[in-house]
């Protein structure tokens, strides 16, 4: 087989593999740590992913790399073969990042009115800070499937302790903080606790 009949046969695979789990190219390519524009050339049968893109593919879809690289019986594809997909793709992290920018900017506008007011009060930013974390939650739960769902809940529930403890400062309620360490802890737990099912092996027929 030739180098250009390669990469077309790869490309059928790979679009019919991928669109038949509802997966987006930018989805694939942030498991894979990969661009969208990558995925992008692999499906025009531009190129070839490499040894370890073919790894993770087949690992990710259930197949071997061989079926990958191999052209499989036309009823199969005409069955499988998706309309291809012209939609806009986005940067998730790009969309969280604004997010969060967004509503620390609000937080720093609302600061310098204050100020300019004669009346400047920085425990707004704490208030931003929770409300950023929290916005950041929820779009790594649409984007990445709580990805990094510990690390943001940790840091959600450890802002919040804060914002307590600054909302009275003349209380001095440091004792509170020895609450967020098994709080912490129940949260890395709990986003642990689920075991992830084995994905059972394809055997492939030639």
């Amino acid at each position: 087989m030739e180098l250009n009949e390669l990469k077309l046969v790869c490309a059928g695979n790979l679009i019919i593999l991928r669109t038949r789990e509802g997966m987006t190219q930018a989805e694939l390519g942030a498991k894979l740590n990969y661009s969208d524009k990558n995925i992008s050339k692999w499906e025009r049968g531009e190129a070839l992913p490499d040894a370890f893109a073919l790894t993770r593919i087949a690992e990710i879809f259930g197949v071997t790399v061989d079926y990958i690289l191999t052209a499989h019986d036309k009823v199969e594809i005409a069955e499988g073969m998706p309309v291809e997909d012209n939609s806009p793709t986005y940067r998730a992290s790009i969309i969280i990042a604004i997010a969060v920018l967004s509503i620390m900017t609000a937080a720093l506008t609302a600061f310098v009115i204050l100020w300019l007011y004669g009346k400047p009060e920085w425990r707004i930013f704490l208030i931003g800070l929770s409300l950023s974390l929290l916005i950041a939650l929820v779009l790594d739960g649409v984007f990445y499937k709580w990805k990094g769902g510990a690390c943001v809940i940790s840091a959600f529930v450890l802002s919040l302790f804060l914002l307590i403890y600054f909302a009275v400062p003349e209380a001095n309620m440091w004792q509170i903080f020895l609450i967020s360490v098994p709080a912490v802890a129940l949260v890395f737990l709990a986003h642990n606790v689920r075991k992830k099912p084995k994905k059972a092996e394809k055997k492939q027929t030639k």
